[in-house]
Formats: structure tokens, C-alpha cells, sequence
């Protein structure tokens, strides 16, 4: 039987053919974001993280904070998954986990870093299924901020369960044991990388995740819908991806 890590790995070289059929949409319109808080309600009830509420969403004051993009991510033109970003500054400390670890964060943003805040990334119970590369295709939005933004570190609340993932693929270390976060039913830990020193080991065992300025323009600045294959660097690095399956 193929391990977790075999399976991660396998899933991750066939990714070339995914990403060409991939878009990545920043959520602006109110159509947009309310298809996206739905399916958070969806893959919270599922997963027994929330309880059912009659108005079958999951939106919070983060969603609307000024340092705050919501993607989702669409493939074959249907929505798939989705993944929020907030850009923590030592001027703009507005995130989700600032509110749960604020005693661990605050203190390190008073020293001038930058930290990516990934949160609310949830995929469709059902679609999700069928895509196995997904949570890799999601989750590459925020190595993208990272690189877009300078920051000095990556920060995941992640349930106890979910942390080894992280930190064997993605090189998180544990910052502060898990607490429970304010309309979640499971506490989360906070997981960080210092982005310098990981990004070059996490983009030799995954190279998909790199992506060309002008993807991470469009993505933080544009404020329009990007086609993954829309990037240069993708053909580039296509060629890179030595499939495992």
C-alpha cells in the first residue's frame, strides 16, 4: 500500500495537467463570495468542525479586512476550492491568527517581520474527490503571496491531526499548541516556516509551486481571474514535474 507521503508525492507529478485547466479568481463580486462562504459551510459540516446554522455560510470580520484576499480556486470553470490571505505587517496586524495567538505574534511583529496568514482553505466535499492534487493546487497561493510579498514567514492553524503534513511537506515547526479558534468546534495549532530558509528545499520536491512575477502581479494586484497556464513560468516548469504515478 502507498504511504501519505508517496501518495503526496505521486499526486504532486501529475500536477502539469491540472494546472493547465486551473484558474485562480480573487473573490470581488458578492455572487463570488457568497458561493465561497457556502462551500466553507459545507466542508466544515462535514468534517463536524461547525455546528449547522440556518443560514448555511462561514464568513467572518477577516474577510473583510483591508490586508485580505479570498481566492477560489476554479477548475474546468467550476469552483473547487478556496483560500484566504492575509498580509500581517507590523502597521496592519488584522488576522485570524493574531486573534488566537496574538501572545505569540505580536511580540515578533513588533520586530519589523512580515508574515502570509493562509486561512478558511477548504476544498468541495464532493469535487475534491475526484482531484486528488487539489490541496497542493490550493495551498500554492500562498507560497505565492509569500514571494509576492517578502515575508519573512508562512503561518498555518492546522488541527493536531493535519500537523505532520505540514510539517514534512511543507517544513512547518510548531509555534503554540493548538487552542480553539472563536466558531470552530476543533482547536487548532499555530504552524510557521521561515520562508527564506525553506523555499528553495520545498520548490525542489514540488517546483509547481514556483510562479513568475507576473502571475503574483495579476494575483495581488491585478484583481482579475488568472489562468494558471496563463503564466510564463508554468510551460518552464512543466518540464520540471517528472511524474510519479
Amino acid at each position: 500500500m502507498r504511504s501519505a507521503a508517496e501518495s503526496a508525492t505521486a499526486a504532486t507529478g501529475r500536477l502539469s495537467d491540472p494546472l493547465d485547466q486551473v484558474d485562480y479568481r480573487l473573490a470581488q463580486t458578492p455572487e463570488e463570495r457568497d458561493e465561497i462562504y457556502r462551500m466553507r459551510y459545507r466542508a466544515y459540516l462535514r468534517e463536524a468542525a461547525i455546528q449547522p446554522s440556518a443560514d448555511e455560510r462561514v464568513s467572518d470580520q477577516y474577510d473583510d479586512a483591508p490586508n485580505a484576499w479570498i481566492f477560489g480556486v476554479y477548475f474546468h470553470g467550476e469552483l473547487y476550492s478556496s483560500i484566504r490571505i492575509n498580509v500581517l505587517t507590523p502597521e496592519c496586524r488584522v488576522s485570524p491568527s493574531v486573534g488566537v495567538f496574538g501572545d505569540v505574534l505580536h511580540p515578533k511583529l513588533d520586530q519589523g517581520l512580515v508574515f502570509i496568514d493562509s486561512t478558511r482553505f477548504v476544498a468541495d466535499p464532493e469535487k475534491a474527490r475526484n482531484f486528488p492534487e487539489l490541496p497542493y493546487v490550493t495551498v500554492r497561493i500562498g507560497s505565492t503571496a509569500g514571494v509576492h510579498f517578502n515575508a519573512d514567514y508562512g503561518l498555518a492553524m492546522v488541527r493536531p491531526e493535519h500537523m505532520a503534513f505540514y510539517r514534512r511537506v511543507f517544513l512547518h515547526e510548531t509555534w503554540s499548541q493548538p487552542r480553539l479558534h472563536p466558531g470552530l468546534l476543533k482547536p487548532v495549532g499555530l504552524m510557521s516556516a521561515h520562508l527564506p530558509t525553506v523555499r528553495e528545499r520545498v520548490l525542489a520536491r514540488y517546483p509547481f509551486l514556483r510562479s513568475s512575477a507576473f502571475e503574483r502581479r495579476m494575483l495581488f494586484e491585478g484583481g482579475k481571474h488568472l489562468s494558471v497556464a496563463d503564466s510564463a513560468i508554468h510551460s518552464l516548469e512543466r518540464a520540471s514535474i517528472v511524474p510519479n504515478a
